[in-house]
């Protein structure tokens, strides 16, 4: 029951090339950047990445990106990533942009073993109708359009049906977690990581801090233990801000 490894390089070092991963955060918050650090040293590659987003440059997912290790990725947000723009729009990297809730959902839905749902996001855009670029030739041009998806209507309103995500690996990050697996996570970082934790046939967890089994209650686990495979103590860290805005003192 003891899941606990010694070190991030340990608990990635079984992670392929080819292997698809949920990996949990939002903007910079929650990130398992330990373990993408990890990743990168390890050597793997031709990666498929589902996540809310791909970090930024230098940063997070960013790494795998600025060494071209991930062949593909699945998430909502791009804004923030300057080689993330320059490998999609040459034709070097294939992107599935999906709506964030829609994201959140399949998410949830491949963990709960759910297939497929039905949800009114996207209807009557390209996210149903197909034809959204998931990658570009190197002329500018679409090689790779997203397929056109079934809708159906319920009650009158129409619907467009979506697939459940379930990945070899997620790697996650908690605030706090026991020898069992059993997971917290503080405030932001309880965004993605809790889905993409479930999505994972094999969940690897860093976590700030490793207490005991028992002294988490029960009622305040986010991620019972057998969602996770290995846990990995990082210690509390700085935390990254995406993006400083500041005033003139006095302002």
């Amino acid at each position: 029951m003891d899941k606990v490894v010694p070190s991030a390089v340990e608990a990635v070092a079984d992670i392929p090339s080819g292997a698809t991963l949920a990996v949990g955060g939002f903007g910079l918050s929650g990130i398992p950047h330990n373990l993408i650090e990890a990743l990168l040293e390890q050597g793997a590659t031709d990666l498929v990445t589902v996540s809310n987003n791909c970090g930024v440059d230098g940063w997070g997912l960013g790494v795998l990106l600025d060494a071209k290790r991930i062949r593909r990725t699945t998430g909502s947000y791009v804004g923030e990533n300057r080689e993330f723009e320059r490998q999609y729009l040459h034709g070097e990297l294939e992107v599935e942009l999906v709506p964030q809730g829609t994201l959140a959902e399949r998410l949830r839905a491949g963990g709960a073993g759910i297939p497929a749902f039905f949800t009114p996001a996207g209807v009557g855009t390209q996210v149903a109708e197909g034809g959204l670029p998931w990658k570009h030739a190197t002329d500018g041009s679409i090689s790779m359009p997203s397929p056109k998806k079934e809708t159906r209507s319920f009650h009158g309103l129409d619907y467009v049906l979506e697939e459940g995500i379930v990945c070899d690996y997620a790697l996650v990050r908690a605030t706090k977690g026991d020898r069992h697996g059993n997971l917290i996570y503080a405030k932001t970082t309880r965004n993605f990581n809790p889905l993409c934790a479930t999505a994972g046939r094999i969940t690897i967890a860093e976590v700030e801090e490793l207490v005991e089994p028992g002294e988490i209650s029960p009622e305040n686990v986010h991620t019972p233990g057998i969602f996770v495979q290995r846990v990995v103590v990082v210690g509390a860290q700085g935390k990254r801000i995406e993006r400083v805005t500041t005033r003139r003192a006095g302002a």
